[in-house]
């Protein structure tokens, strides 16, 4: 199956089969019961399924080397299933987290039952009621996404490899959301130097191991890889997923708001200490470093204000730095799996999906 929109479509199935499973589940313990979980269902609509995809091609990169004509058994639709619903999870959590007021063009989960709370005349103050609600809302879906995992591993020969690389990667995203709260507070005590160092770990725990990586890994380690599938798989992994969010933050601070769904320049907005204004931050003198401290992270950013803050990341050199990293972890990827024992024809997909991912423009 190398046609991407057929891989969407099964991983879109299986997960709109579970949320009605879900649905009904919810049906007698009552209209609000019922109404979370239908909020819980409508953050799993839309999205690319990256993760999903990677997923999909970590398995045919090695099953369709040992049997060409295999084909997808439902493990692993539920373990793609999976692994977008845990990017449900952690969005909610993210936009609570970085007090964001929209995801992919609607409101955020904190802000929509925020409003909800409003709407029903409800008692109590409605913004800590939806931020209260968010967070439960992320660990419903953390639930749903471990019994999808669990599901598609009943009695698979492989099950224990898939839960150690889904287990580390839930760890690995925690500790990074952590490291990337903490950063926008301890920059101010850490030398400048060391901001592009905490920052690319940040990027690696966060968001490139788990969003290109990991799943990779964890298709191959359902299809069964060995030693050698695995490292040339993680090494190929690692730098796309390094450039999938170095073109995340260059998104998040020149994105075209009618593509991306979020505001131009809101990581400027929510203070972001990426690789991109770490390295914006070395090479300008003490003045300019202090104009970039003034205005970031602060919510109330004039347009002005943004394009000024724009400027200074073109004319620092750390855009052209950072398209050229970009560039590097794709030749890096690209000689990880030139000679691997891997399927040849699953490999052009996945050359295709890494150079979607980081070139995109959403």
């Amino acid at each position: 199956m190398s046609d991407p929109s057929s891989v969407v479509n099964a991983v879109t199935a299986r997960i709109d089969a579970f949320a009605d499973r879900m649905r009904e589940q919810a049906h007698p313990y009552g209209a609000d019961a019922q109404r979370f979980v239908e909020t819980a269902a409508g953050t799993l609509d839309g999205g690319k399924r990256l993760r999903a995809r990677f997923c999909h091609a970590g398995w045919a990169a090695v099953g369709a080397l040992a049997d060409s004509g295999a084909t997808e058994p439902d493990a692993l639709w539920d373990v793609c299933a999976a692994l977008e619903v845990f990017q449900s999870a952690a969005l909610v959590h993210d936009d609570l987290i970085d007090n964001s007021d929209t995801r992919r063009g609607r409101p955020a989960a904190h802000r929509a039952f925020e409003a909800a709370h409003i709407a029903a005349a409800w008692n109590g103050d409605a913004a800590p009621f939806g931020r209260s609600a968010a967070v439960l809302l992320g660990d419903l879906l953390v639930a749903w996404s471990d019994d999808l995992l669990e599901h598609g591993l009943r009695g698979h020969p492989h099950a224990a490899a898939v839960r150690d690389e889904y287990a580390r990667m839930r760890r690995d995203v925690t500790l990074g959301q952590y490291l990337d709260i903490a950063e926008e507070s301890a920059w101010i005590v850490n030398d400048d130097a060391d901001h592009a160092e905490r920052a690319l770990r940040v990027m690696t725990l966060k968001s490139a191991r788990y969003s290109v990586e990991q799943p990779l890994l964890l298709g191959a380690a359902l299809a069964g890889a060995d030693a050698e599938q695995h490292a040339a798989l993680s090494a190929f992994g690692h730098p796309v997923g390094i450039a999938f969010q170095l073109r995340d933050d260059i998104l998040g601070v020149f994105g075209d708001e009618r593509t991306t769904g979020k505001p131009s320049g809101d990581d400027l907005r929510e203070g972001k200490r990426t690789l991109l204004i770490a390295w914006t931050r070395q090479a300008m003198a003490a003045q300019g470093r202090r104009m970039v401290d003034e205005l970031l992270g602060d919510p109330g950013l004039t347009p002005d204000q943004i394009a000024s803050l724009q400027g200074a990341i073109v004319e620092s050199g750390a855009l052209a730095r950072a398209e050229e990293l970009i560039a590097q972890c794709s030749a890096d990827a690209e000689r990880a799996v030139a000679d691997a024992p891997l399927d040849a024809r699953a490999l052009v997909d996945l050359r295709a999906l890494a150079e979607a991912a980081t070139t995109r423009s959403a």
